[in-house]
C-alpha cells in the first residue's frame, strides 16, 4: 500500500491517517472517460476507508460551482486543534496546497515537529524555506534551479517505483 511505502522510505511509523476529500459529482450526462475517472476515485477512497489507521473526513461539492467544501478548513482546523490537544508531537502533511502553511506555523510555535510530503507535480514551494520537506518521486524530478540552496531548510528526495505503488493501491 502506498501509506506502507511512504513510512519506509521515511523512516516512520504513522499511528494514524487523517484523509480528507470530497468526491466528485457525476454529470448527467457523463463521458467514458468521465465514468473511468469516477469508478477510479470510488476505487481509491475504498482502500482509505479500508486502510486500518485511516480516519476519513468526507466534505461535500457545491451543487452551484462544483468546488469542494468544508475539506480544506476542516484540515487546518484538526491540524492545530489536535496540536492543541497534544493528540501528536509529529505531524506530516501529504499535499500540495500552500494554503495549509499557516496551519503548520501555528504548531510549530507548538514546538510540534512538521515534515511536509509532497508529489513531484504538486509541491509547496515555500515549505522548503521552513519545514523538512519531503518530495515523491513516481516519474521524473523536478527543477529546483530557482530555488537557492541557501533558503532550503530540508528538502529530502525519495524516490518510490511508480508500478509497485500503483499495484499496492
Amino acid at each position: 500500500m502506498f501509506i506502507k511505502k511512504i513510512e519506509s522510505k521515511l523512516g516512520v511509523s504513522f499511528d494514524k491517517i487523517y484523509f480528507y476529500a470530497s468526491y466528485s459529482p457525476k454529470p448527467k450526462n457523463p463521458t467514458r472517460r468521465q465514468k473511468q475517472y469516477l469508478k477510479s476515485e470510488a476505487l481509491f477512497y475504498k482502500s482509505v476507508k479500508n486502510t486500518k489507521k485511516a480516519i476519513f473526513f468526507r466534505g461535500y461539492r457545491s451543487k452551484a460551482s462544483g468546488k469542494e467544501k468544508e475539506v480544506d478548513v476542516k484540515l487546518a482546523v484538526d491540524i492545530v486543534d489536535f496540536a492543541h490537544r497534544n493528540y501528536y508531537e509529529n505531524v506530516y502533511l501529504l499535499s500540495g496546497d500552500a494554503d495549509f502553511m499557516e496551519a503548520l506555523f501555528a504548531v510549530r510555535r507548538l514546538n510540534k515537529n512538521i515534515g511536509v510530503i509532497c508529489l513531484e507535480n504538486k509541491i509547496i514551494f515555500k515549505s522548503f524555506i521552513f519545514f523538512c520537506t519531503y518530495i515523491l518521486i513516481l516519474q521524473r524530478m523536478p527543477n529546483f534551479t530557482r530555488w537557492p540552496a541557501r533558503r532550503i531548510r530540508q528538502l529530502k528526495i525519495v524516490k518510490i517505483d511508480k508500478e509497485k505503488v500503483i499495484s499496492l493501491i
